[in-house]
């Protein structure tokens, strides 16, 4: 082995809406007791998870599975409006995760709608943000994917057309698709501020920022999370080898063959301790030297939805 330095990409790991999130499910287990119910994975991590529910949460793909009456949490992807009317028809006491910044696009594809526009929603088809968003508006919504559909794409009016985005994209896959929707409809309307969140925008800046030294690009994080996917494919465009791994596990010393600089970084839902676990494997092969790349630093926190604030409060 030839691996003599490790490249730490930041920021990296945990931004603020899986943070509130996971502080979401602790605080309602401390303050209603186990089992609180989570509608899909909190965060799509399976470590976060498996964490959670050693401490009482019981995770269920749909609400029918949870006790009527039942304290249930809402994933920080968001739902439709239809999975809160199956809430309340349920009784349950509902705390919705849902990231502010997910939140936000709901609120555009209401407004679009109410307006008359034809939505056009970049996203990844059965994503959990995607499946929450258009259930907003599905008679409005249409899902582009790719350059192609997007110059391809029918709509009713041309002159009404809006565009909003997945918040986990590649900011530049993003930007080509929607320069292809504004070359089909010159009069295409956009949210005044990019929907694409800061954090996933930051950490694929800080991957770009460490591929001028790194030769290889591990990405902690889940197969299921959109954002670390997007890691790795930001790393292929600028000509590196890019991994995504859950953990230690899944890496394949190989890699490492004939390479002298290893670059490490995690996706928005990755526990810290996972990229230590990775630094001190990579230490094992070899590497004695640990830099890390500090792009910007992030300083944004969310409050605790009001439901729970007020519990607590009380």
């Amino acid at each position: 082995m030839s691996l003599k330095k490790i490249v730490l990409a930041k920021p990296r790991g945990f931004c603020a809406g899986v943070d509130r999130a996971i502080e979401i499910v602790e605080q309602a287990l401390t303050l209603y007791g186990a089992p609180v119910y989570v509608r899909r994975e909190i965060v799509h991590n399976p470590h976060v998870v498996a964490e959670l529910r050693e401490k009482g949460a019981v995770f269920v793909d749909e609400l029918d599975e949870v006790p009527e009456s039942a304290t249930t949490i809402f994933s920080a992807h968001g739902v439709s409006p239809a999975v809160h009317d199956q809430a309340q028809q349920r009784q349950l006491r509902v705390i919705d995760a849902t990231c502010p910044l997910v939140t936000k696009v709901h609120v555009e594809a209401k407004r679009f709608a109410t307006e008359d526009y034809t939505l056009l929603l970049i996203g990844h088809e059965g994503h959990d943000e995607v499946i929450g968003t258009m259930g907003e508006a599905p008679h409005a919504i249409k899902l582009v994917q790719t350059v192609e559909e997007a110059q391809a794409i029918q709509v009713d009016d041309p002159e009404k057309v809006a565009v909003i985005t997945q918040t986990t994209l590649s900011v530049d896959d993003t930007r080509a698709i929607i320069e292809a929707l504004k070359a089909r409809f010159p009069k295409i309307v956009a949210p005044a501020k990019d929907d694409i969140c800061y954090a996933t925008q930051n950490r694929q800046n800080a991957v770009k920022a460490i591929c001028d030294q790194a030769e290889v690009i591990l990405v902690i994080g889940a197969k299921n999370s959109s954002n670390s996917v997007r890691l790795t494919e930001v790393a292929k465009d600028a000509g590196r080898e890019g991994y995504l791994v859950n953990d230690t596990s899944e890496i394949n010393p190989d890699w490492f063959k004939n390479i002298t600089v290893a670059g490490v970084t995690s996706g928005a839902s990755a526990p810290e301790h996972l990229v230590q676990e990775v630094v001190d494997y990579l230490k094992k092969l070899g590497a004695t030297e640990v830099q890390e790349v500090e792009l910007v630093r992030e300083e944004v926190s969310f409050g605790l939805p009001t439901e729970l604030r007020e519990a607590l409060n009380a």
